[in-house]
């Protein structure tokens, strides 16, 4: 099996450990005979699953015993309509830095009263808004914390007079948060913490049931929360695996060891970037994403992007293009992504500035 370095930004790596016991799973589960894709969600076996994967998270991220952690299905963009229908009566505050924050912004307006209280897309999102005011009559203020097209990030908890909610698709379990500042947190599982098919939400117990709109039963939150997740069949595979990856960080550490790995590997690679004279960041520094390390090449080695690629590929680096609406390259160091494979494309970068002096 060659040698590939994986920076891509969604499916991403995961922990060989994890994906090791997938394998094992999906031919027979827990010595039942059964593959983990063939078992009854109704089964003890397959409750102690989602037991532990709830515990986890509780103990990963110290979760308060007043929220509830749901495991759905749609992805987050289907929370981008989920969050208004269940706690937007009168008036919601979105904050836009990017494409998903816009996305979710665009659903609660069509469902109501929503209210953008800044924008960075002046500047193509490449810095998070400061200095704005949020409405303290707001039902909630909603915000992306890591902006995986744009390579920036909301690293510490904000103080917020109304109930926050944040999409944390890709930085959850990155960094230690306070859940308590939060009313809801959730995201789709395919960065850090899983597979994609799986979306986690974090919600406090008495968010819901305040809207005097009908909710759809699939669309409800206390649907969900009544159901311990399994309201209809869940997607057991996706929700296997997020365990294993969480048995895997735990093993690690937890989320301090994590948050340390990644502070490694990010100030590797911008460190690079800021002395490489053929590269340049795309991010406001004091924005700069751990996550998602955007850059381009710099003024006047525009010409060299192609053959940078190029040479990028043949040295193994696999998922280094950028989104296709900023161009120029994206490596995502997610949880699982080791500082062996970070330190591989500092060589390559340092190599091909070699080629061109």
């Amino acid at each position: 099996m060659k040698t590939v370095y994986n920076f891509n930004a969604g499916p991403c790596i995961l922990p060989k450990e994890a994906l090791q016991a997938g394998i094992n799973a999906l031919q027979d589960f827990n010595g039942s005979g059964m593959s983990v894709i063939e078992i009854s969600h109704r089964s003890k076996d397959w409750e102690a699953v989602m037991n532990e994967c709830r515990a986890l998270w509780r103990e990963l991220l110290q979760i308060p015993d007043n929220y509830d952690i749901l495991f759905l299905g749609g992805g987050a963009s289907l929370q981008f309509c989920m969050v208004p229908m269940n706690l937007m009566e009168n008036k919601a505050a979105y904050l836009d830095t990017g494409v998903w924050a816009k996305k979710a912004y665009k659903e609660a307006k069509n469902l109501g009263n929503a209210v953008c209280v800044a924008s960075s897309s002046d500047k193509n999102y490449t810095y998070i808004p400061k200095g704005y005011e949020i409405p303290k009559d707001a039902d909630y203020f909603h915000i992306t914390t890591n902006n995986t097209i744009y390579g920036t990030e909301i690293r510490k908890d904000i103080d917020c007079p109304v109930p926050l909610v944040a999409d944390m698709s890709s930085d959850i379990m990155s960094r230690p948060v306070d859940v308590s500042k939060y009313a809801l947190i959730y995201g789709g599982a395919q960065k850090n913490v899983g597979p994609a098919g799986v979306t986690f939400v974090i919600i406090r117990k008495d968010l819901t049931g305040k809207v005097s709109r009908y909710v759809p039963t699939m669309l409800s939150y206390q649907t969900h929360m009544e159901g311990e997740s399994m309201f209809n069949t869940p997607p057991v595979f996706s929700i296997y695996i997020m365990t294993q990856t969480l048995k895997w960080l735990k093993s690690i550490g937890g989320v301090a060891a994590i948050n340390k790995r990644n502070v490694e590997k990010a100030d590797l690679l911008y460190g690079e970037i800021d002395r490489n004279s053929l590269f340049t960041g795309t991010a406001a520094p004091e924005d700069r994403s751990i996550m998602n390390i955007c850059f381009v090449m710099a003024p006047g080695h525009e010409a060299l992007e192609a053959e940078f690629m190029d040479f990028a590929k043949a040295r193994g680096m696999v998922g280094i293009k950028g989104h296709r609406s900023v161009g120029g390259f994206r490596a995502s160091v997610y949880n699982a992504c080791p500082v062996e494979s970070v330190k591989a494309l500092v060589e390559c970068m340092q190599d091909f500035e070699k080629l061109h002096k």
